[in-house]
């Protein structure tokens, strides 16, 4: 049983709408009023933290009561608090947070934001593990090499695009992310590739498709975009800046 006691209305308002939201059983109380029976554990704010010491207890942050109602799942379940956060990586990585065998948050989010979310997701849970998948080899070097203080696996993501029914289209990446989460991988700090001449082409079409001008960005500038020094834009930007040096170099001979 999850108990909620506090004293904090914003702390009892979020974790109450989260317990509810998820359709999980609960029950709340006055902080100084008696346990019930069966208390697996208690949710709080700071002001109660050392009020609950027969019981498991989570202090609530009222703008993150997400995090504290994941650690009162686990807790209840025995999942042990474990966080594993698997990745489809693509243009739009899929993203699964799971707590031992519990899926407990999913995202699909641009490339560029993907970091931001897996750190913040990792930040406070104990002996977090990353992993992600081996497809998508540019998009994937680029986690790896961007993301820090955090152990991540490169897993074999062969087979974990799951088949798709009616009505659950887009779906599919995160779905993958969450069968990507259950295997385990190799440990690895950087992944160092060389792109394939397909690879570099579908950068150089993308910068076109993002170019107001209706330009491709030359091979060495998709190089550095495929190494992940560049983002396509900050690619434009320079191959703009270099046509117009040239120019600008032309009209002075002539």
């Amino acid at each position: 049983m999850i108990v909620v006691a506090t004293s904090d209305f914003e702390v009892y308002h979020g974790v109450v709408n989260e317990l509810r939201e998820r359709g999980t059983t609960f029950t709340t109380v006055e902080p100084d009023a008696e346990l019930p029976d069966h208390t697996d554990v208690v949710v709080t704010g700071d002001a109660h933290a050392d009020d609950f010491a027969s019981v498991p207890t989570i202090v609530a942050d009222p703008d993150d009561p997400r995090r504290a109602v994941d650690q009162a799942l686990a807790a209840v379940r025995g999942d042990g608090g474990r966080t594993v956060i698997g990745v489809d990586p693509g243009r739009k990585p899929g993203i699964a947070v799971l707590t031992g065998e519990t899926v407990v948050a999913a995202f699909q989010v641009p490339l560029g934001d993907a970091v931001d979310v897996i750190q913040r997701e990792a930040a406070e849970a104990p002996a977090p593990i990353v992993r992600i998948g081996d497809g998508s080899r540019l998009e994937g070097a680029k986690l790896i090499t961007d993301l820090e203080d955090v152990q991540v696996e490169l897993v074999d993501e062969t087979g974990t695009t799951p088949y798709l029914g009616t009505g659950t289209r887009g779906m599919g990446d995160v779905l993958a992310a969450v069968n990507i989460a259950r295997l385990e991988g190799e440990v690895v700090d950087a992944r160092d590739i060389e792109p394939t001449e397909g690879e570099l082409q579908v950068i150089k079409d993308r910068s076109r498709e993002q170019s107001e001008e209706n330009r491709a960005i030359d091979e060495v500038l998709a190089r550095r975009v495929a190494a992940g020094e560049l983002t396509i834009d900050e690619a434009l930007a320079e191959h703009r800046d270099d046509g117009d040096g040239n120019t600008a170099e032309s009209g002075t001979e002539d």
